[in-house]
């Protein structure tokens, strides 16, 4: 592993109903760039907010000395797409994502960019001391579990979106065309030197997330499917292990009977429906899951476009020149 020159860092934020933490945001992220010594750019990009998210993203942009470069996407597209969106207009050799909601200090972001020119390709975080509640906490770690057996990827907190990415990693997620995707499970694919870094994590200020039990739903699909067949192999293995034990079960009741006489059978009927109910229910899984599967590659015959970008506003400060403080912008947003 060699170490990996960085001339210039981009630091990717997703953005939707962010309003009232975005001046603070803003303030902070850019605090943490000035502090890397190399240029930077900061892309936010609105996934169809419905508060002033968009307009505040404009004004940072059209700020003098801005270093922002705003995404405005039409409307919302979720939040791994609205990353993918900010990938394909970011022009960093390290681009870091984070989150918007502050959850994940900004200040964490030099400590990402060290290791990267270490030479990592993938450089994630651990959340320490989780201030998310344990009814958010238990499904991560087993989703985590799930994943790292499924991709033999041993990293320890997949839904942490602090992340930093070697620039050829960021152009091979691009060159995938598929619409449903989870970047760090598709970043880790295409890397060769990963590391993870403890980072802190902080109780949410503003709002509430935007996860809820159907988002987590799907996440969870998304996790499970995106990047391997494994759940598919499981499940005919499964099936096949149940098959056999009710066949053998079948023959059991067929012995039991000729020892015992029909009156014995006729009592053991219930067991017979339970045991067709199991057999149903695995049925019923395993379609779904097929399901899924044929739904995605569905999305993708269609080849239809992730995102629609609707308008890109570039800060003076992009690209390469001299670099400015945020701190006009920061000022004027929270009056």
């Amino acid at each position: 592993m060699k170490p990996y020159p960085i001339d210039r860092v981009s630091v990717v934020i997703p953005v939707y109903n962010e309003e009232a933490s975005l001046p603070e945001l803003l303030r902070r992220t850019d605090a943490a760039c000035r502090q890397l010594g190399r240029d930077y750019e900061i892309v936010l990009i609105d996934d169809g907010s419905r508060d002033r998210s968009a307009e505040l993203l404009q004004e940072a942009a059209e700020a003098p000395g801005s270093h922002v470069l705003a995404v405005i996407l039409n409307r919302n597209y979720g939040q791994h797409a609205a990353i993918m969106a900010g990938f394909e207009h970011c022009s960093g050799d390290v681009v870091i994502t984070i989150d918007a909601d502050l959850q994940n200090p900004p200040e964490e972001i030099p400590r990402l960019v060290e290791q990267a020119a270490l030479g990592y390709d993938v450089v994630g975080t651990v959340r320490q001391n989780r201030q998310d509640s344990a009814l958010r906490r238990w499904p991560s770690r087993l989703i985590n579990m799930a994943v790292q057996r499924s991709t033999g990827v041993a990293m320890s907190d997949y839904g942490c979106m602090l992340r930093a990415y070697r620039r050829g990693i960021v152009e091979a997620m691009l060159a995938c065309r598929e619409r449903s995707t989870f970047i760090p499970i598709l970043a880790n694919s295409f890397a060769r030197h990963t590391t993870e870094i403890m980072v802190g994590h902080a109780e949410r200020e503003h709002g509430e997330s935007k996860y809820d039990f159907l988002r987590l739903i799907n996440l969870m699909f998304d996790l499970v499917t995106c990047m391997t067949t494994t759940p598919l192999r499981l499940l005919s293995l499964v099936g096949g292990g149940m098959a056999l034990a009710g066949f053998a079960f079948g023959l059991l009741l067929l012995m039991l009977r000729v020892l015992f006489g029909a009156a014995w059978a006729g009592d053991g009927v219930f067991v017979l429906f339970a045991v067709l109910f199991m057999f149903t229910g695995v049925q019923l899984v395993g379609m779904g899951l097929l399901g899924e599967y044929l739904g995605r590659v569905y999305n993708d015959v269609r080849a239809r476009p992730r995102f629609f970008v609707e308008r890109v506003l570039r800060g003076q400060a992009l690209p390469g020149n001299t670099p400015a403080s945020l701190s006009p912008v920061v000022e004027s947003l929270a009056k």
